[in-house]
């Protein structure tokens, strides 16, 4: 066990544990517990917005994954990889101040809560919405829980079975005693040594390697096609790589976990600041991480688990103690985006589903009680899923995100957007969605050479507009508030 490394991360590991207990006051003396609990108070300023944002969309499947995937297919994943350059940014102009000024209007705390509001308290709306939220995100769980396992494993040299558990009893304790303010400001944490770790494990494969044109040699020498933009065995097409942007760029708009940051921000100064860091920090962080996966392929041949990339070569490159802070960066990663996919999936299940329709009228500490069994209840689950990983976790990453985009994007954006929607548009949209992308994925993936995703966003698109236009005037009531409710903002 190589305690030069396991120390910094351990160290890391308590402040985290710091920040969890102090956020917890808040907690045990807010007014109200949901929209401390689930959001944070709404107090969110520029920085932790952004930080909060990037950590949370910053996950295992980039930071372990992404890097398994460009190690096998060269530069080519590193090109795909920075169509989530434009994450941030397309998040917060297209939701924005719009999707924050109606959140606080109908008092959302979730972006159900927003749905049911905006679509006349549709009963199925709700109830669709929750059920793809719990059966998608925990595929997206599992995927942390096993990036987190594997990190510590590699590390360690104890049994994943072990390391599964330590990850998970670590997360679980701050995210339940702290909640959303635990999971923001140490996302922030989180976010700053994400940034300095990939450029340090970045400037320690380079020197390893004997630098960049060395790199780009060996590489060559190896296959020519890892520093092509069509991947290793050519399979990277023009269309392929494009579609990326839906899943990774544009789509993001429709994944609950990033949606619900854009409720949670102070006021318009802080989303423009967030707006800007946010791009910034992402591209940095995206670029360097894509590249290391690439770089120590000449430097560290023939790793079979992809996922072991990472924490393989920060161990090779770099001193035992600097590689121990540089893996808090993956480690960082991974339970900023477990910490909020539980707080989403627990807010689904108990603001959502039990407070709208078996008891609405529970007691404030009742409430409280379930939300914290929930998350408890939730996070064993997601460890029982984790025990028999995939070796690239990273697919079980983006099935989840495409899943969730299918049902979500167009219910949102267009219920911002377009007076006319109504609910039975958001019902035929998520329905086509869901449907599509599970049909697609399973029988006909990468259809027309474009990514599984792409297609049943544009049915669900398509699906919205053709029966919102159908049962036109069914709604009307719900329409003409809506129009209202544009004009005063």
């Amino acid at each position: 066990m190589n305690w030069a490394v396991i120390i910094p991360l351990f160290i890391f590991l308590v402040l985290i544990f710091a920040i969890g207990f102090w956020s917890s006051k808040f907690v045990r003396s807010s007014d109200s517990f949901l929209s401390e609990y689930f959001l944070g108070g709404r107090e969110l300023g520029g920085f932790i917005l952004a930080m909060t944002m990037i950590a949370t969309y910053g996950s295992a499947s980039s930071f372990i994954g992404g890097p398994g995937v460009a190690y096998t297919e060269g530069l080519g994943w590193v090109l795909l990889s920075m169509s989530q350059v434009a994450t941030g940014y397309f998040v917060l102009m297209i939701l924005g101040k719009k999707f924050a000024i109606m959140a606080r209007r109908y008092d959302a705390v979730t972006l159900i809560d927003f749905l049911k509001s905006r679509y006349n308290n549709s009963k199925w709306v709700v109830l669709i919405s929750a059920l793809s939220i719990i059966i998608f995100l925990f595929s997206a769980m599992a995927a942390q829980w096993v990036g987190g396992a594997r990190l510590i494993e590699s590390l360690t040299g104890i049994s994943y079975l072990g390391a599964l558990f330590i990850f998970a009893v670590s997360v679980l304790v701050y995210v339940i005693i702290g909640g959303f303010r635990a999971v923001a400001l140490t996302d922030s944490v989180q976010g700053v040594v994400m940034f300095l770790g990939t450029l340090i494990l970045l400037i320690g494969v380079i020197i390893a390697g004997g630098g960049i044109s060395n790199i780009m040699d060996g590489l060559r020498a190896e296959n020519p096609n890892l520093i092509t933009p069509y991947g290793s065995e050519g399979n990277l097409s023009a269309a392929y790589v494009s579609s990326f942007w839906i899943l990774v760029g544009v789509g993001v708009v429709g994944l609950p976990q990033v949606t619900v940051r854009a409720m949670a921000y102070k006021n318009s100064k802080a989303m423009h600041r967030a707006l800007i860091i946010g791009t910034i920090v992402v591209g940095f962080i995206m670029l360097n991480m894509h590249l290391i996966g690439v770089f120590a392929r000449p430097i560290l041949p023939g790793i079979e688990v992809g996922d072991r990339v990472m924490p393989l070569i920060a161990m090779e490159v770099l001193p035992a103690w600097v590689a121990g802070i540089v893996l808090a960066a993956p480690m960082a990663a991974i339970m900023s985006t477990v910490d909020s996919l539980l707080l989403l999936v627990s807010s689904s299940v108990v603001k959502d589903v039990y407070l709208n329709y078996i008891e609405p009228k529970a007691s404030y500490e009742k409430v409280k009680k379930l939300s914290i069994a929930v998350t408890a209840v939730l996070g064993v689950l997601v460890f029982l899923m984790a025990l028999n990983p995939p070796n690239l976790l990273i697919w079980l990453n983006l099935f989840a995100f495409g899943g969730l985009e299918a049902a979500f994007i167009w219910p949102v954006v267009l219920g911002l957007y377009w007076s006319r929607g109504n609910k039975y548009g958001a019902l035929a949209s998520m329905v086509t969605g869901i449907v599509s992308y599970v049909l697609f994925h399973n029988f006909i993936p990468e259809a027309l050479g474009l990514h599984t995703v792409v297609l049943p966003v544009v049915l669900s698109f398509v699906a919205y507009i053709i029966f919102s236009l159908l049962t036109k005037g069914v709604n009307e009531a719900e329409g003409s508030n809506f129009e209202n409710i544009e004009r005063s903002i």
